[in-house]
C-alpha cells in the first residue's frame, strides 16, 4: 500500500459556462477542501453543443491563481502543439509566481500532453500530422521547457510538477519515465497493471524509479469499488470532471468523503 496521501481534483471543464460561475465553481471547490483544480486546454466544447461557451485554459489558469489560496491547479492537458516550448516554461513560471501569495511557494501544475482534438488545430491554424509527430514533439519540448525554466529570472518559486497525461505504451509511458512527476491516465484496473509494468520497463532503459511517479486516475462514472481496485493498484490521485452550464458539486462531496476515509 503506498504511503501517499490520497487527493482528489477537479477538473471543471471551461465549457457552456459564463465566467462568473466558472469563477464561483472554482472558490466553492477550495472551500469543500479538493486538493487540486483542473481546466482543459481546447478552444472548443467537447460534449454537448459544439459552437456553446468555452474560454481559453491559460488566461483562465492566472485568474484561478488570485482566486485561490490553497489548491494546487493546472491544466488537464495542455496541448504541447499550440506554443512554442520556451513560451510555455515563462507562461508557466510566471502563473507559479501569481500564485505564490504570502507563502512564496507557487501552486501550479505544469500538465501537459500531445494533443488530440483535430478541431481545434484545424480552426486555429496548427497542423494536425500524426500521433506520432504530435508525441514526437512532446518529447523533444520537455527538455527545453525543463531548461528554460533553469535560465529564467526570477526562477520558479519551486520545481513545478509535471503532469503528463496519455497511456500509449511505445512513446507516452517512456517520455512519462523520463520526464513526468505525475502520469495520469484513464485506464481500468487491469489495464492499468500492465501499463506499469510497462512505465517500470521505460524506467529501468532510461535510469528513472518509477515509484517517484504519482499515478493519476479519472472518478467519473465509477463506483467506489472501482476507485478501491485503482488505489490497490497504486492510483493516489483521482480526478473528477465536471462541466457547465450548472456546476454540480454533489460527486465531488462524494469522492471527498470517499478521500478522507482512505486517508483516515
Amino acid at each position: 500500500m503506498t504511503t501517499r496521501t490520497i487527493r482528489l481534483g477537479v477538473q471543471v471543464q471551461p465549457q457552456h459556462a459564463d465566467y462568473a460561475t466558472i469563477r464561483a465553481a472554482v472558490q466553492e471547490l477550495e472551500q469543500l477542501g479538493v486538493d487540486i483544480l483542473f481546466n482543459w486546454d481546447h478552444f472548443f466544447p467537447l460534449t454537448g453543443e459544439p459552437d456553446g461557451l468555452h474560454f481559453e485554459a491559460w488566461t483562465e489558469l492566472a485568474s484561478w491563481a488570485e482566486l485561490t489560496s490553497r489548491v494546487e491547479f493546472g491544466t488537464l492537458v495542455n496541448c504541447n502543439s499550440y506554443r512554442n516550448a520556451d513560451l510555455q516554461a515563462d507562461m508557466a513560471r510566471t502563473i507559479d509566481h501569481i500564485s505564490a501569495g504570502a507563502t512564496g511557494t507557487g501552486r501550479f501544475i505544469f500538465g501537459t500532453g500531445s494533443g488530440w482534438f483535430e478541431r481545434d488545430y484545424d480552426e486555429y491554424g496548427f497542423e494536425f500530422g500524426t500521433a506520432g509527430q504530435r508525441l514526437d514533439a512532446l518529447a523533444e519540448a520537455l527538455p527545453r521547457i525543463e531548461q528554460r525554466w533553469a535560465k529564467l529570472n526570477p526562477a520558479p518559486t519551486r520545481t513545478i510538477p509535471v503532469l503528463i497525461g496519455g497511456g500509449g505504451e511505445k512513446k507516452t509511458l517512456r517520455i512519462v519515465a523520463q520526464h513526468a512527476d505525475i502520469w495520469h491516465s484513464f485506464a481500468a484496473p487491469d489495464v492499468l497493471e500492465r501499463k506499469l509494468a510497462i512505465l517500470a520497463e521505460h524506467g529501468a532503459a532510461v535510469g528513472r524509479d518509477v515509484s517517484e511517479i504519482e499515478i493519476s486516475n479519472e472518478l467519473r462514472g465509477r463506483a467506489e469499488a472501482d476507485a478501491d481496485a485503482l488505489l490497490a493498484h497504486g492510483v493516489t490521485l483521482f480526478t473528477l470532471g465536471i462541466t457547465g452550464p450548472d456546476y454540480d458539486f454533489s460527486e465531488v462531496k462524494r469522492w471527498l468523503a470517499w478521500r478522507d476515509a482512505q486517508n483516515g
